[in-house]
């Protein structure tokens, strides 16, 4: 689904990521952990091809990324959601339109029945009609997430989902990620929060990553 191998990432000549591989599967679920800076976002984007590896080859769905066009790299990209550490929105649209803005932008036609089942799914269906601004810190990673799924993609990305959230808010969002990877999906999440991932272990299978000096290790069944 997703593959690494021998990848390495630079910033102006020097080395952020170095030699990394690794084999992501269908309905596996992950988190990736390590300090501050490490590159644990830029090691997502490597994951949906927003960044090209500066070496080694990036395989995404069976298909060798770093030799294709934008055009069907962007294709690939429909297959993935991303639930991003900032989670902006279109304050001037509601949360509804906001949530179906990848419909919206690829062409795709909105099904009103399945949005609001998906708005109800994440607990929002009251606030469809609000306007970002009026959404708590809570309700606004709730509505990012719903807004990465619309498109029922294969694999999920989560960078902090939930960095700014207090305890209740981050195990009812952990509630719906784990819900999704039931589904048969591929969830893949970038935390410093250990409680998080000793919490999920409980409730899914999961495979712990971490990023140090500069490379990528499976962490021990310490955590």
């Amino acid at each position: 689904m997703i593959e690494l191998q021998n990848v390495a990432m630079s910033y102006g000549g020097d080395d952020l990521l170095a030699d990394m591989s690794l084999k992501i599967a269908p309905g596996s679920f992950h988190f990736l952990t390590g300090p501050s800076g490490a590159g644990k976002t830029t090691f997502l984007k490597l994951c949906y091809a927003e960044l090209m590896p500066s070496s080694g080859r990036l395989t995404l769905f069976d298909q060798n990324v770093t030799a294709m066009g934008r055009d069907d790299i962007a294709r690939l990209r429909g297959r993935v959601g991303v639930v991003h550490q900032d989670c902006q929105f279109l304050d001037h649209l509601s949360v509804a339109e906001n949530v179906a803005l990848p419909l919206t932008v690829s062409g795709r036609p909105i099904d009103a029945g399945e949005l609001v089942e998906l708005l109800a799914w994440v607990g929002l269906r009251a606030q469809a009609d609000a306007l970002p601004p009026q959404l708590s810190g809570g309700e606004r990673q709730r509505a990012a997430l719903a807004r990465a799924v619309i498109q029922s993609p294969d694999i999920l990305l989560a960078d902090e989902p939930t960095g700014n959230l207090d305890w209740e808010m981050s195990l009812r969002l952990l509630k719906l990620l784990v819900e999704f990877n039931r589904m048969g999906k591929t969830v893949m999440i970038a935390t410093h929060d250990l409680n998080l991932i000793r919490t999920a272990k409980q409730q899914v299978q999961t495979r712990v990553l971490r990023i140090a000096n500069r490379r990528l290790q499976l962490a021990g069944a310490d955590l």
